[in-house]
């Protein structure tokens, strides 16, 4: 633009430019044709005077406009000032000059956590997502470089609040990255966010579930060739760093994996049917009758049938014989009254009020059934619970009594009533533990896990999702059951194998729930399919105990490592040997010790089968219409429920999966 040609020859002043002001262009007034104009004394003896500063935003151009008619000469420089006050302005505000201008408080900032004032934080409770360190000590450490890779780990998820780490729960996230901090993998300058590293998981296990394989993918310091090995060291037993190694820039665990394995070891009583006289058993025999298919029944609950009556004909009417009348008529009224009861809880207190002091503690034992059974407090005096549904009072009510054991140094004497229920109770564990399954009844169960194949909307086998969410749709490839038990100690154990493209929050736990239950109780096989239906109904969700993790699949990254990359392929086949003692020491045996200790799986079943309200009878002849259900994907199941569904109020849809 020739800015001489619109300034009249009789204007002797000093313009300069700048872009403080904005205004209407005119042709009369220069001030205005030219907005970022301002007007400045005629005195200015320099004809042309940029002015430029690192960190100013502005720059000023002069221009000396004298009467005379303006030469070509005077064009042409007119013009390259203004080009140059234009590329003056961009570079002073051009990334390079902001990179060189906040250098050092980048670093800074890097180093230690500010608040928005700029200001360092104060030091805040211990978390397990930050590991500070003096800010002394990071300025001394030594910066080395740092690598993507993919972390392939394992461990046992006993004791842990599930994976991924959080500021407040002990995971394994924070026990993993906190090694990874000792052993120099990452630096001091990086350990107060897992961030930093860009750290990211493959799979989000629950709570208390396992992984013999699974993967982090994140920044690490690996120089050092011992970095495996050091990182182990600062690792309990039950958590193994396998293997470390170098990816491309871009790869994320998380996205690349294609599919999961995992596996779920449940024992195999677990497919006996309800007992006759639980609250469920009934539900389902008198089901059966009413809609005329006893014969369909008999034919899919087989050589079990019969299985609980000869419990009681050879285990419990013996303990019963041996009892003194009194005491028998007791044990009695105390089994019947509660079977017969609308709810667990008001019988136990009805009960406990003619009885011993011990008794008394029936009522508050029973009321806290659920919290106690949270805390796994109730899981050793469970093991002896009777499949009637008396069982549940009888056995927080010793629970209790072992509680307070700890703590006062005189333990009260058994009454003789409750000792025979303990024996009672013990008596029908005994008899699940002594349980075979047969072929037939395996494949019963495979038949049920081949409905799942496919693509189908599990909605009802998460939490918080709606049948028309389409993230609720998931892939099934296979879903086995291996047809050869294993025998630890006197319990027999079966072990399920799925394959899937990817797992919503206790989606594998409510589906070997739905299939178990189907199976158990004789239910038509078309129930599951009726599931992926817009009825929400409860299924249950199976113990986390026996869930693990086996291996996630990295197909197509893989692929592009070998063709693309020239990089190793991600293969958990590599650490086979060091994987399987592993999962015998850490995982197996875990697994069958705490069962044999806790009775998980009998406590699961006995709460499921002598529930009082209607929303598992889905599993009886009537069909879905016979079950309660609940409306919409928030609907909060009945609290003494939340447990078993796993709508526990607190917990985080997107926080796990399996």
């Amino acid at each position: 633009m020739r800015i001489h040609h619109h300034i009249p020859r009789w204007w002797p002043r000093t313009i300069s430019a700048t872009r403080s002001q904005t205004a209407p262009r005119s042709l009369l007034n220069p001030q205005a044709l030219f907005p970022s104009l301002r007007l400045i004394s005629p005195q200015t003896q320099n004809p042309r005077q940029i002015q430029t500063s690192r960190g100013q935003t502005s720059a000023t151009t002069e221009i000396r406009i004298d009467n005379s008619l303006p030469t070509a000469a005077d064009e042409v420089k007119t013009r390259s000032a203004k080009v140059q006050s234009v590329v003056e302005k961009k570079s002073s505000r051009g990334p390079r000059d902001r990179r060189e201008r906040n250098e050092k408080e980048w670093q800074e900032r890097k180093r230690r956590r500010l608040d928005e004032n700029g200001n360092a934080k104060k030091a805040s409770e211990p978390s397990y997502m930050s590991i500070q360190f003096p800010e002394e000590e990071i300025a001394a450490e030594e910066r080395r470089p740092k690598r993507k890779v993919a972390v392939m780990i394992g461990y046992s998820g006993t004791g842990y609040h599930g994976l991924q780490i959080n500021h407040k729960e002990k995971t394994i996230e924070g026990d993993i990255f906190a090694a990874f901090v000792a052993a120099k993998a990452i630096s001091k300058a990086n350990a107060d966010d897992p961030r930093k590293s860009s750290f990211v998981r493959c799979a989000r296990t629950d709570k208390g579930v396992h992984a013999a394989g699974n993967m982090i993918s994140l920044k690490l310091i690996i120089e050092d060739p011992d970095v495996v090995k050091k990182i182990n060291e600062n690792l309990p037993p039950q958590i193994r760093v396998w293997g470390i190694q170098r990816t491309n820039n871009a790869f994320s665990c998380y996205q690349s994996c294609d599919s999961r394995w995992y596996e779920y070891l449940m024992p195999s009583y677990c497919l006996l049917p309800p007992h006759p006289e639980s609250f469920l058993g009934k539900k389902v025999l008198e089901s059966v009758k009413e809609h005329g298919v006893e014969e369909e029944y008999a034919k899919r609950i087989g050589q079990v049938k019969d299985y609980w009556e000869e419990v009681e004909k050879n285990d419990i009417q013996p303990i019963l014989d041996s009892l003194d009348p009194g005491i028998r008529e007791t044990v009695l009224r105390r089994l019947n009254t509660v079977e017969n009861a609308p709810d667990d809880t008001n019988s136990a207190e009805e009960m406990a009020k003619p009885e011993s002091t011990v008794e008394s503690s029936t009522t508050n034992a029973t009321e806290s059934k659920q919290e106690i059974s949270e805390t796994k407090t109730n899981a050793e005096e469970s093991s002896v619970a009777a499949e009637p549904a008396s069982a549940t009072a009888d056995t927080t009510m010793t629970v209790t009594a072992t509680a307070n054991e700890s703590k006062q140094p005189e333990a009260k004497e058994v009454h003789p009533v409750d000792r025979a229920l303990k024996q009672i109770k013990a008596a029908y564990v005994a008899a699940k533990r002594r349980y075979r399954v047969t072929p037939d009844r395996i494949s019963q169960l495979q038949e049920a896990l081949d409905q799942y194949k496919g693509t189908n909307n599990f909605h009802n086998y998460t939490i918080q999702k709606s049948h028309s969410d389409p993230s609720a749709k998931r892939t099934i490839r296979s879903f086995v059951v291996n047809p050869d038990p294993i025998q630890i100690n006197d319990t027999q154990w079966l072990s399920l194998k799925v394959h899937g493209q990817s797992f919503m929050m206790h989606q594998i736990r409510k589906m070997v729930g739905m299939a178990v239950l189907v199976t158990r109780c004789g239910t038509p096989l078309s129930r599951i399919k009726e599931s992926y239906g817009p009825t929400r109904i409860s299924i249950p969700k199976a113990p986390s105990l026996g869930l693990l993790l086996e291996r996630p699949v990295f197909e197509n990254y893989n692929k592009r490592a070998r063709d693309q990359y020239n990089l190793a392929e991600l293969d958990f086949g590599n650490y086979e040997k060091e994987i399987q003692e592993f999962k015998d020491s850490q995982i197996y045996r875990r697994i069958f010790e705490l069962e044999e200790k806790e009775n998980s799986f009998h406590t699961f079943f006995h709460q499921i089968d002598n529930y009082k309200l209607g929303y598992f009878l889905w599993v009886t002849a009537g069909g879905i219409d016979a079950a309660e259900t609940r409306v919409g994907p928030m609907e909060a199941a009945p609290k003494e429920l939340e447990e078993e569904l796993g709508d526990e109020g607190e917990e985080n849809p997107e926080e796990g999966e399996g």
